[in-house]
């Protein structure tokens, strides 16, 4: 097997996780996207775009 295929799979399915662990308390997540923009998404699906020192108070 592919470590690296095997190591991404799992850091997905943690981040999947995640959110529906968010949903069952209604939380929500805080992760960077795609390009690398801090993101606090809601148990709804609202997400909220934080600036970079906005994350020591999340």
């Amino acid at each position: 097997m592919n470590e690296k295929n095997d190591l991404k799979r799992l850091i997905k399915l943690t981040g999947e996780r995640a959110k529906l662990d968010a949903k069952a308390n209604g939380s929500y997540v805080v992760y960077k996207d795609h390009s690398d923009k801090l993101v606090k998404e809601y148990y709804d699906g609202t997400k909220q775009f934080l600036k970079e020192n906005d994350s020591e108070h999340v």
